[in-house]
């Protein structure tokens, strides 16, 4: 019974007995806590940021740009259209008429 006495606990493969971390923890966490890795986090969280406020303002001017093309040209469109409608039909109704078609003014 005495070898009873000696069981310790069992370690998991890479770890050692008296409670130390694994090569692999040690070498990961002196690499996480590297100032290059630091920097590179911080420029990655700026470009984030940047990239958010960006796509920010350009949605606003989208949505500005849109606003106005359907307030201001899109009745613009529909005007010139039927003015073009209007002389098409009295040119087709002088043609019926018989009146000799007046040429259009510019």
């Amino acid at each position: 019974m005495a070898s009873e006495g000696k069981r310790g606990r069992l370690s998991l493969p890479g770890t050692s007995g008296n409670g130390d971390e694994g090569i692999i923890a040690r070498v990961s966490n002196t690499i996480s806590q590297s100032p290059i890795v630091y920097q590179g986090k911080r420029a990655a969280s700026d470009a984030a940021f940047v990239t958010k406020k960006l796509l920010k303002s350009t949605g606003r001017a989208a949505w500005i740009a849109g606003t106005t093309l359907l307030i201001l040209v899109v009745p613009l469109i529909i005007e010139m259209d039927r003015e073009q409608q209007m002389n098409e039909l009295e040119l087709q109704q002088a043609s019926l008429l018989g009146t000799p078609p007046v040429a259009p003014q510019k």
